[in-house]
């Protein structure tokens, strides 16, 4: 059985545990969690599929005033249409075929707590109608019961969807929206603050352990940041995992890296003399070398030309413009796969892993050229 709802108490937890990493666009949630926690309004949290948007309801939950009670998670999507009502609300005995016992619903559950709806959009739109008027009026009554019960709940919810094409479709009732969404939050996608990766590369062995662990050098690391991430941190947790798995105990670059993200496309893995390559990378690492940014702009100067960053910097405590220098290394790489295909974009994108519109897209803001499509 899938279990779709969760019951717990997270103010065990710290900030750090649940929102990781210092990007500017990180900084700007933990402001933004840490203004709406006190208070009891609704939360509207958006972004898509993997950003994190449940662990954003939690981080609310554990900075509010209900920190000490339940937190209940109940994933909308993940329930049949005809079951959501008892879901929410319960049930008492013999109110429907099936309903052997009574059943408190997620409201009495996280009574004086949080009640986190997850995928609020795909809620059949007459049961939109039910939600909000438990919300109006703070009253549950059981399918089959009798009495209206009080739940004093405050709502987090959360979807993937766009709310205001939902709203324009009429697949979502613009009331709900106001009630629920009276603080909206945006949670950015992964590739909004790659900065962020190795922080929550460092997080996940942290909170997964196990005794052996591959190590990202430079170069894989640059790879990884130049990834679009279309799954987001979910995605990335997967792909450190699958690095421990298949490399556990070696140091990999970005030619390990560029084939664990192609297994998701089904590319066979080729594990060739890695043990030789780890052992003469692990010997590179021993005297490291600090990168110095490329100008972007002169590189975009003259795009049909491929240019090599230069890894020697003049003064090895100079500060690093980590944007400019992953946007630097992408165009070259975008310009080197182009040479490779012939100017074929479709076969330039298979070898960057990206989607063809993905890739032109790119080529677009870099001003580079192509010799066919």
């Amino acid at each position: 059985m899938v279990q779709v709802a969760t019951r717990r108490s997270i103010e065990v937890l710290e900030d750090d545990d649940l929102i990781v990493g210092n990007s500017p666009a990180i900084r700007a949630l933990r402001q933004i969690i840490a203004r709406v926690s006190p208070t009891t309004a609704s939360v509207l949290i958006t972004g898509p599929s993997g950003s994190g948007k449940e662990l954003v309801a939690q981080a609310i939950h554990a900075a509010s005033t209900r920190a000490s009670q339940t937190f209940v998670a109940l994933n909308c999507g993940a329930i049949p249409a005809e079951l959501m009502e008892s879901e929410l609300f319960g049930h008492e005995r013999g109110a429907f075929t099936g309903a052997a016992t009574r059943r408190i619903g997620r409201f009495e559950e996280a009574n004086g707590g949080t009640l986190f709806l997850d995928e609020i959009g795909d809620m059949r739109f007459d049961m939109q109608v039910k939600l909000l008027r438990v919300l109006e009026d703070g009253l549950v009554q059981r399918v089959g019961g009798g009495a209206p019960i009080a739940a004093n709940v405050r709502i987090i919810s959360a979807t993937h969807q766009n709310i205001d094409d939902a709203i324009r479709d009429n697949r979502f009732r613009e009331d709900l929206y106001f009630r629920l969404g009276v603080v909206p939050i945006s949670v950015p996608a992964l590739a909004e603050r790659v900065e962020d990766i190795p922080l929550l590369i460092a997080h996940f062995r942290k909170t997964r352990g196990g005794p052996s662990r591959a190590t990202f050098d430079r170069d894989a690391m640059m790879r990884l940041m130049g990834h679009e991430w279309p799954g987001n941190v979910r995605e990335l947790r997967n792909v450190v995992e699958r690095a421990d798995i298949l490399f556990g105990g070696m140091t990999i670059g970005s030619d390990e890296v560029e084939q664990l993200l192609g297994l998701r496309s089904g590319r066979p893995l080729r594990i060739v003399d890695l043990p030789a390559r780890a052992e003469a990378i692990s010997r590179a690492e021993e005297t490291p070398v600090p990168v110095t940014p490329f100008p972007l702009a002169a590189a975009q100067a003259s795009p049909s030309h491929t240019r090599t960053v230069n890894t020697v910097p003049a003064d090895p405590h100079a500060p690093i413009d980590l944007k400019v220098l992953v946007e630097t290394m992408e165009q070259e790489r975008i310009q080197m796969a182009l040479e490779a295909a012939d100017g074929v974009i479709s076969e330039a994108a298979r070898l960057l892993t990206l989607k063809r519109t993905t890739l032109i897209e790119k080529m677009r803001k870099y001003g580079v050229g192509k010799q066919a499509a």
